[in-house]
């Protein structure tokens, strides 16, 4: 008798067989998917070539690749000015604030929502509370001046007939920082709470019955049953969310702030405008936001690190 071979497909060929006709089934999908990809190539991809101004003398005249490298003289510049270090220091102080604050904010507005059984009032706070999103900071700038305003604010109304002297809040270096932090979480709240909204949604209702059947409080079952089914999503957000400390909201800051609270409402955003557009100093300008990203990227890495390590969850 003589052996029959029998000849096999290695599984890398295999597999790479599978995942071709997985791709073709789905080819529409993808077709749906290429003018994403190709919008992040073209605004977000090919100008990361730019970033070599932050290593060039730029000069208008020469260009880009006509102006003559520098080095690392740019970033010495950069970090010897006198208004980078306090620019760079109310970046990570309201960026924290706004963490600690702005954070949970949306995780208990989401929670709360879902405890809520008549559907008709969900709706309605639903609604209120995703519409300042929607609105500019150019708008909302214009509009809490007005409220806030030392002579015609509703807010120096009533201080003023409680007997007390009327507050220039967005003069005022105690009270801009809060006043930041406070509209920030204000406006992005109810969008926020949609991400954990939907997290609840895929909450099994056993959990619920299981946790009703050993006497556990609407609280019990929050703490129990909710809270560690939304722990994913939290911190997958949470990560990204330290990675934000670093890159501040420029349109809210540049509405909000004046030459009176520089001290302490300058960022990097503003900064970098500054010296970009008002100085015209790209290469400084260019060097700066280069800082600013490898220090985002640095904290996420960082973060998704420690919290892998306590738990299974993360960004990768």
């Amino acid at each position: 008798m003589y052996a029959t071979e029998i000849k096999r497909t290695p599984p890398q060929t295999s597999r790479m067989k599978n995942w071709l006709k997985s791709y073709w089934r789905n080819r529409y999908l993808f077709y749906m998917l290429f003018p994403c990809l190709l919008f992040f190539f073209i605004f977000k991809y090919l100008p990361m070539y730019g970033i070599v101004l932050a290593f060039k003398d730029y000069k208008i005249v020469h260009g880009i690749f006509g102006s003559p490298w520098n080095g690392t003289d740019n970033f010495h510049e950069l970090f010897a000015g006198r208004d980078f270090p306090r620019a760079f220091r109310n970046t990570l102080i309201i960026g924290f604030y706004k963490l600690i604050f702005g954070f949970p904010a949306p995780i208990l507005l989401a929670i709360l929502l879902n405890e809520l059984r008549l559907l008709f009032f969900k709706r309605i706070v639903q609604t209120l509370s995703y519409l300042p999103y929607f609105l500019s900071w150019v708008v909302l700038a214009g509009v809490f001046m007005e409220i806030f305003s030392p002579t015609r604010g509703v807010v120096n109304y009533l201080i003023s007939s409680l007997g007390a002297d009327p507050i220039f809040f967005f003069g005022d270096r105690d009270w801009f920082r809060t006043l930041l932090v406070s509209t920030e979480v204000w406006k992005n709240v109810g969008w926020g709470s949609i991400i954990y909204l939907a997290a609840l949604t895929g909450i099994d209702p056993s959990m619920y019955e299981a946790a009703v059947v050993d006497g556990a409080s609407r609280w019990k079952q929050m703490i129990h049953v909710t809270l560690p089914s939304l722990l994913p999503v939290i911190t997958i957000m949470f990560i990204l969310a330290v990675g934000g400390i670093i890159t501040d909201d420029f349109d809210q800051i540049f509405n909000f702030y004046n030459s009176s609270v520089y001290e302490v409402g300058d960022v990097l955003s503003t900064y970098t405008y500054r010296i970009g557009i008002g100085e015209m100093e790209y290469g400084l300008a260019t060097a700066a936001g280069l800082f600013t990203t490898v220090i985002a990227l640095t904290l996420i890495l960082v973060t998704n690190f420690i919290v892998k390590r306590f738990n299974d969850y993360g960004i990768w």
